[in-house]
């Protein structure tokens, strides 16, 4: 029987399978109870080149709690920020197998609104 974790770990193996295809950068997002991740990793899957999260002390100076829409939305903002200091736009969005609501999707509305393309 497959719990709960295996089961997102799949759904994420087959969005990584078709970003790998289509040879693009992606915004990699992971979320926990307490925090929220988002990492920009290179076309080849072994650089990262941007990142953020709500664990950072400057961040946890503006946020009372890291696993709300608030401080996914200010993890949006700073990852979309951060890609652009690279030289970033353009990426695929990588949910890591978390369905498209609340949180992730607060993040990807933030990413989107402050410059970034997916």
């Amino acid at each position: 029987m497959i719990d709960k974790k295996q089961a997102r770990l799949r759904r994420s193996r087959q969005t990584r399978a078709k970003i790998a295809e289509l040879k693009a950068v992606r915004l990699s997002v992971h979320r926990s109870n307490c925090h929220i991740y988002a990492q920009v990793i290179s076309v080849c899957g072994t650089k990262v080149l941007a990142a953020a999260s709500s664990l950072e002390p400057e961040v946890r100076k503006r946020l009372p709690n890291g696993g709300d829409i608030s401080a996914a939305k200010t993890i949006g903002q700073l990852i979309a920020e951060r890609a652009k200091q690279a030289g970033i736009d353009q990426v695929a969005f990588d949910r890591s197998g978390f369905r498209y609501h609340g949180r992730v999707k607060a993040l990807a509305d933030a990413a989107r609104e402050a410059g970034l393309k997916f």
